[in-house]
């Protein structure tokens, strides 16, 4: 019984504040119903296209919206109240949400709306997302901001498992309208968790944003090193090991079982998230967060290998078709992808922390904006890769060689930086 409470997850920041639990529970709420619009909408452009490079395009139309919002969305998180900024946030992508179902159930919706509302929403998420972040070194004590990451693990890990999932039974179940009409009514109760925020302006010397606002975060960013190591690591693993793209073609062309094995693969990574912030107690202790990282990303990057491995084998097994699904495939997949998801979790953990316990109140903002530029814009970067070279090759060969490229990258960078290897949680430096 000692054994399990060491190792189960610590829940003392939901404990110690009633405004981080409030807010933990409209983002979990919230989440689930935004991973049923990203899924859907890839079923949708792929129903509409039957193409694996158009479906990889959503992401990557998102991604210079997204950067652009994300970096004057830190700019305003560093100069205004953070929980008016947020809130304004939620609104935008709730009103996109909401003509993007009333688009489908008018029966007028096209690519390029789907492309378009993408878009939008994750420009507007991305800057919720870099506010929301900045906000919880305000509402919990330092020492308890790992155990805050391994809950928003917890609720990154609910939500990918059960959105995924319900997106695909919805979808070929009820079709696109409805799965859309969840989301917006969930997406309310993210305003219940921002609502009741107190109001939170930033402390210390604040820049109105504009270009002195933004030289500003990047010469503070220029001298720190280990904030820029955690970046790129990051963008490395994405870029090479994030196969997401693939997953509408796989159900359709090579694992059989269609939308639902789309959604059961995108939930699988999510299962390995949830059971490692599940059993994180002995995680958070960990205090040498850079090395933490740097052997996370590289197990990440044997996992991903590993699922195109899955895939290889599948390729040369022949007989498999949307009512006809390989099960045993399938489930290798998923045990892939779920170690996958514990590894990329494991190193959230302590980017996260890094990130907040490491960076000033001031420029919170600023930073947060760059990293959830580099969370949200590796992966886009990493569906035009997988896209593109699944076009130009086959589905498991992104995914194998990708891993590779992962492990590789990762150790020659480590190697070249000591500084990082030695980051120690007790003494946070940039």
């Amino acid at each position: 019984m000692q054994f399990s409470r060491g190792h189960l997850i610590d829940l003392t920041p939901l404990r110690a504040s009633p405004a981080f639990a409030r807010m933990w529970v409209g983002s979990l709420l919230t989440g689930i119903g935004g991973q049923l619009t990203i899924v859907t909408v890839m079923l949708h452009v792929f129903d509409l296209t039957g193409s694996t490079l158009a479906v990889s395009m959503i992401a990557v139309a998102g991604l210079v919206p997204m950067i652009v919002a994300g970096l004057y969305g830190g700019m305003l998180a560093d100069a205004f109240d953070r929980r008016k900024v947020a809130l304004i946030a939620a609104s935008i992508a709730f009103c996109a949400t909401a003509l993007l179902t009333a688009l489908t159930w008018a029966g007028a919706e096209t690519i390029w709306w789907l492309y378009a509302l993408s878009m939008i929403i994750a420009a507007t998420n991305s800057v919720g997302f870099a506010t929301r972040t900045a906000i919880v070194p305000r509402l919990i004590p330092l020492d308890q901001l790992a155990a805050a990451s391994a809950l928003n693990g917890i609720s990154f890990g609910v939500t990918v498992m059960a959105g995924p999932a319900l997106a695909g039974l919805l979808v070929a179940l009820t079709g696109f309208g409805w799965t859309y009409t969840i989301d917006v009514i969930l997406m309310t109760s993210m305003f219940l968790g921002l609502w009741t925020l107190p109001a939170l302006r930033p402390e210390g010397e604040t820049v109105r944003p504009g270009l002195a606002s933004l030289v500003d975060g990047w010469r503070f960013l220029r001298r720190a090193g280990n904030i820029r190591m955690q970046y790129l690591l990051d963008i490395i693993a994405m870029t090479f090991g994030h196969p997401l793209a693939l997953f509408p073609a796989l159900g359709t062309l090579l694992l059989g079982g269609g939308a639902v094995t789309t959604g059961i693969l995108t939930a699988a990574v999510a299962v390995g998230t949830f059971t490692s912030s599940l059993f994180s107690g002995r995680v958070v202790q960990y205090r040498w967060h850079g090395r933490g990282i740097t052997r996370a990303i590289q197990a990440y990057g044997g996992t991903i290998a590993l699922f195109g491995a899955v895939l290889l084998i599948g390729a040369f097994t022949p007989g498999t078709s949307e009512t006809s699904p390989n099960i045993i495939l399938i489930v290798c997949a998923c045990i892939a992808l779920a170690l996958s998801g514990a590894a990329d979790n494991v190193s959230s953990i302590y980017r996260n922390t890094m990130m907040q316990a490491a960076v000033p109140d001031a420029m919170r903002g600023r930073l947060q904006g760059v990293f959830i530029i580099v969370v949200a814009g590796g992966p886009r970067v990493g569906a035009l890769y997988a896209g593109v070279l699944a076009t130009a090759t086959s589905l498991w060969f992104p995914p194998l060689l990708g891993g590779f490229l992962v492990i590789a990258l990762v150790a020659m960078l480590a190697r070249t930086n000591p500084r990082f290897r030695g980051y120690d949680a007790l003494n946070p430096e940039p």
